[in-house]
C-alpha cells in the first residue's frame, strides 16, 4: 500500500504542478499568456500524470481488494515484483494515452482566435478553436477513453462490493472500522475524480459556460490531488495525534492572549 501512495504522491504532484505554478503567475502578473509549446507541453503532461492516476487508483483497489478479501494470499499474489510493474504499467499507459490525445489535439488547424477559456490549456477548450472535421478524431479518442475509464471504475466497484461484504463478516467493530476507513474515501476520491472529469470531457456543447467548465475543471484537477494527501494521512495515528496537538496548542495559545488582552 505505501509503495502504490509514494506512486500516487508524486503523480499528484506532477498533476498540480502541471496547472497551478503557471495559473498564479499569469494571476500576479495580470496576463493569460501561453507559448504554443508550453500549451501543448501542459496537455500532455496534465493529461499523463491523471491518466496515471487513475490507473494507479484502480490498482490501488485491487490491493485493497487482496489485502481484505484474501489476506492469506497478498503476499503471493501481489510481490514487490508485481507492485513494480503493475506500477510501470500505469505510468506507462498514462503516457501513452497523454502522447496520443496531444498529438492528435495540436494537430488540429485552429482558426478561430487564440484564446483558451479556461486557466490552463485543455483538450475540450482546445478543440473549440478548431475550424476542421478531424476534431471527430480527437472525440472518437476521447470516447475510447471515457470507455476504458469506465471499465476501469466498474473494476473499482466491484472490487468494493466484495470488500464491503467481507468487511460485513469481520465480527470485530473495530476490524470494519478500521477497514472501512481504509476503502471508503479512496472511493469517494474516486467518485469525485471521475464524475467531474467525464463530465468536463463530454457534456454536450449546449450546457457549456465559462464559469460551468471552470468550476468543473477545478474539481477534477485541482481538488483530488489536494485531498488525496490529506485523505491517506489522516488515517495515520501518529499524524493525526500531531495534528491535534499542534490545534490545542492554537487554541491555547489565542485563549490566553485573549484572557491578556482583556
Amino acid at each position: 500500500m505505501y509503495f502504490f501512495l509514494l506512486n500516487l504522491s508524486l503523480l499528484d504532484l506532477g498533476s498540480i504542478s502541471t496547472t497551478l505554478p503557471k495559473s498564479m503567475t499569469n494571476s500576479l502578473w495580470n496576463t493569460r499568456a501561453i507559448s504554443f509549446l508550453g500549451c501543448a507541453a501542459q496537455v500532455f503532461m496534465f493529461l499523463f500524470f491523471i491518466s496515471a492516476e487513475y490507473y494507479l487508483l484502480t490498482i490501488m483497489s485491487y490491493d485493497r481488494f487482496l489485502a481484505i478479501c484474501k489476506p492469506l494470499h497478498y503476499g503471493t499474489l501481489l510481490g514487490s515484483r508485481a507492485c513494480v510493474h503493475m506500477a510501470a504499467a500505469a505510468w506507462a499507459t498514462g503516457f501513452l494515452n497523454a502522447l496520443l490525445h496531444t498529438a492528435n489535439t495540436f494537430s488540429l488547424p485552429l482558426c478561430k482566435g487564440n484564446a483558451v477559456g479556461q486557466f490552463f490549456c485543455e483538450i475540450p477548450q482546445i478543440l473549440k478553436l478548431s475550424c476542421s472535421h478531424s476534431y471527430l478524431r480527437e472525440d472518437g479518442l476521447l470516447v475510447v477513453s471515457a470507455c476504458l475509464a469506465f471499465g476501469c471504475f466498474i473494476f473499482i466497484l466491484f472490487s468494493y462490493v466484495q470488500i464491503l461484504r467481507a468487511v460485513l463478516r469481520i465480527p470485530s467493530e473495530q476490524g470494519r472500522h478500521k477497514a472501512f476507513s481504509t476503502c471508503l474515501p479512496h472511493l469517494a476520491v474516486v467518485s469525485l475524480y471521475v464524475s467531474t472529469a467525464a463530465f468536463a470531457y463530454l457534456k454536450p456543447p449546449s450546457i457549456s459556460s465559462p464559469s460551468l467548465d471552470l468550476v468543473v475543471s477545478v474539481l477534477y484537477s485541482v481538488v483530488p490531488p489536494a485531498v488525496n494527501p490529506l485523505i491517506y494521512s489522516m488515517r495515520n495515528q501518529e499524524l493525526k495525534d500531531a495534528l491535534w496537538k499542534l490545534m490545542t496548542g492554537y487554541f491555547s495559545k489565542a485563549v490566553n492572549f485573549s484572557s491578556v488582552s482583556a
